[in-house]
């Protein structure tokens, strides 16, 4: 563990798993109507956003309309993106046993599919948070996000690869679970990356198919204004999902794991824990939260990432209140901050070297010590 952490004594690491396990079990255990009112009420915003957007959009030749329909449709696919499909996929919501709203059934507005991406994300990258060599989020296959990460001369054009990848941020998480590096090194199994390519394939003519030629010619003559603005709604989803997620992943003050971390022998405390250090919030209003997916509540969300994303506000000062009692660092900012700090280390891990500045001596938690 970073040094941040050099205070607690397993008797803490035992206490913090028992208060965040017994958060974890009060709010399931309250899960009711108003939960699922509010997943069904979001699923109807969002498809009545994406029927209006689409609408405007066959008189798109005009610049208005296609202002209006272009920026609608975003917001449609960002909602269904982030507060739908993301916690959808995460079996937030299975506890409602509505087949139309479930982890195995939901199939998302991207090309990514979505057997693959909860491959990828909730077993890979949930299990192994920003653990060097085992987490694939920890820069995504291209960039180098901290010092601890080898550089390499590819790594000099890193701020452009970022800039494509969060305009075409669909396409670098449908890529994702191929595992790029084991492709690299020669290592990885052919015939299932045979399988998991033809399987993206098929995504991405459905997808195209759908956004790139069915609606540009439900639109008559407006075919490539139309084409244009669904193109330009898919660009603005990715440059968001892209830029709240890297906000929530890789400002300076999150800490990255060795390789070598003893994944084997880390206690639940520990694992709790290492999703506090290794997660950032952005502050906000509900609106923000909202078309975050809730994923500006991020550290909330790798402490319980299959509770319903609602709940991640409310119990939020309580992990704060936790972090102070035990010491701990809860990282959290403005989204100007987050994203200022996230290029930053981009910019900066481009070039050699770059060792990690000392952290601060913790706090003594503010509390009475646990006893053994």
């Amino acid at each position: 563990m970073p040094a941040t952490t050099d205070h607690l004594t397993p008797a803490d690491y035992a206490a913090i798993a028992r208060e965040l396990d017994a958060l974890r079990d009060e709010v399931t255990a309250d899960l009711g109507e108003r939960d699922a009112d509010y997943i069904r009420k979001v699923i109807r915003w969002q498809r009545g956003l994406e029927i209006g957007g689409r609408a405007l959009l066959m008189a798109s030749a005009l610049p208005p309309a296609w202002l209006a329909g272009t920026a609608t449709l975003a917001v449609a696919k960002i909602l269904e993106n982030m507060e739908i499909g993301h916690n959808v996929m995460h079996g937030q919501w299975d506890w409602m046993r509505d087949p139309k709203i479930h982890s195995t059934t939901w199939e998302w507005d991207n090309v990514s599919p979505a057997e693959q991406w909860k491959h990828s994300h909730n077993f890979v990258h949930h299990t192994f948070t920003n653990v060097l060599g085992k987490d694939n989020d920890v820069g995504y296959g291209i960039l180098r996000v901290a010092p601890e990460q080898p550089w390499h001369w590819g790594n000099v054009p890193q701020p452009v690869y970022n800039l494509l990848l969060a305009m075409f941020f669909e396409y670098g998480v449908a890529l994702h679970d191929l595992e790029l590096d084991r492709i690299r090194e020669g290592t990885h199994d052919e015939e299932v990356t045979k399988a998991k390519l033809r399987a993206i394939g098929r995504k991405i003519r459905r997808q195209w198919g759908k956004d790139y030629l069915a609606f540009p010619l439900l639109s008559g003559p407006q075919f490539l204004s139309t084409l244009s603005a669904n193109l330009t709604a898919n660009i603005v989803r990715n440059v968001w999902a892209h830029m709240i997620i890297f906000c929530g992943h890789f400002p300076g003050d999150v800490d990255v794991f060795e390789e070598d971390y003893p994944l084997d022998a880390e206690t639940r405390g520990e694992w709790y824990v290492r999703q506090l250090l290794g997660s950032a919030n952005i502050t906000g209003g509900p609106l923000f939260h909202l078309m975050t997916g809730n994923l500006s509540h991020q550290v909330e969300h790798h402490l319980f990432p299959d509770i319903p994303s609602n709940r991640y506000a409310e119990i939020a000062p309580r992990v704060r209140d936790l972090c102070a009692r035990y010491g701990l660092p809860y990282h959290t900012g403005s989204l100007a901050k987050q994203v200022t700090s996230t290029w930053k280390k981009i910019f900066r891990y481009a070039l050699p070297g770059g060792a990690a500045k000392p952290k601060p001596a913790p706090k003594p938690p503010a509390r009475e010590p646990v006893a053994a």
